[in-house]
């Protein structure tokens, strides 16, 4: 009787949903709140203060973070797929980005270079570990390795600093790459620190979401949701040109599909930007909410284009993966 009655408490409890990209977005839903409604509230100074306006040194903590998780040890088969399905996606995302730039006032339904650039150029890594455990061959599962690469703002800064966009000096971008190789180095060095730092990624993360929402507004939310919408569909079309060269460079194309979606952590990218050129400071509240709508819809809609893929080409061949 005790169990069940146990059992009838634990139904009650109310549970927080889980959605994709929740570590962050729930936060950054709470940030968002309080610094529409009492904007004041936080600002009495001290740690307080300190931390809703830290969000810099919160970036470089999940770089870290990051840096410590990835393996020098991959096969030259996980290796190739993982460029072959990056160089698609890198590729038509800074082209599109510069493009709009240059030519179009930086500007495409809402969308500026640095949404473009910021958000396509970043996998969910652990979105397209999951989806590959189930889908993909040992191959496909070690890319996620190669993927990692991406994560950081230094893509983004580096196509607009070299492209002459955003002023952004040498220096800044290895001190944007910097946290990630420390993370690398150290982690594959000394154990202890890969054990040590590797769990701070998900708290930092969530800090950071609270951060950036409270530097938002309702009406930022709004404006950058709908855009969003249109950054979403942009990442999963090029999912599409990554499937057909993931195809035509000898893979089975689920991979290239499967990474057809936006990180949660790309989040961190407008800060950073503007950070080193604040001529972008005015542009982070909207960027960030494209951002927190691209992560979700594209988290939703890739596993289930990888499951149309694996059935329009292997039928019911089973998965690679659960063989």
């Amino acid at each position: 009787m005790a169990a069940e009655a146990q059992a009838v408490q634990e139904k009650k409890k109310f549970k927080v949903p889980r959605i994709p990209g929740d570590t962050m977005i729930y936060p950054l839903l709470a940030g968002l709140i309080i610094h529409s409604v009492a904007p004041d509230l936080l600002e009495m100074g001290g740690f307080t203060t300190a931390f809703v306006h830290g969000g810099n040194v919160l970036v470089f903590m999940i770089l870290i973070a990051i840096g410590v998780g990835m393996s020098f040890k991959s096969t030259p088969k996980a290796i190739k797929t993982g460029v072959m399905i990056l160089i698609p996606k890198l590729v038509l995302a800074i082209a599109f980005g510069l493009f709009v730039a240059k030519f179009m006032g930086d500007n495409f339904l809402g969308l500026s270079s640095l949404s473009i650039i910021g958000g396509i150029t970043f996998c969910n890594i652990a979105l397209y570990t999951g989806i590959m455990a189930e889908y993909g061959d040992e191959a496909e599962q070690g890319a996620a390795g190669i993927l990692c690469f991406t994560a950081g703002p230094t893509i983004t800064m580096m196509a607009l600093g070299l492209a002459g966009i955003a002023d952004i000096s040498v220096g800044q971008l290895v001190g944007s790459l910097l946290p990630i190789i420390l993370g690398i180095i150290l982690g594959n060095r000394f154990p202890f620190i890969k054990n040590l730092m590797a769990p701070a990624l998900n708290p930092c993360i969530s800090g950071l979401g609270f951060c950036l929402g409270y530097g938002m507004s309702f009406e930022s939310l709004i404006q950058g949701g709908v855009s969003g919408v249109v950054l979403a569909l942009l990442c999963l079309a090029v999912g599409f040109v990554d499937l057909w060269f993931d195809r035509v460079t000898g893979g089975t194309g689920k991979a290239g599909i499967a990474c057809s979606t936006i990180a949660g952590t790309s989040m961190t990218t407008p800060p950073a930007v503007a950070a080193a050129d604040p001529r972008y400071a005015a542009l982070v509240p909207v960027v960030t909410s494209q951002l927190a709508a691209a992560v979700i819809i594209t988290a939703i809609v890739a596993p289930i284009l990888t499951g149309w893929v694996q059935k329009k080409y292997y039928g019911d061949q089973e998965p690679a993966a659960a063989k």
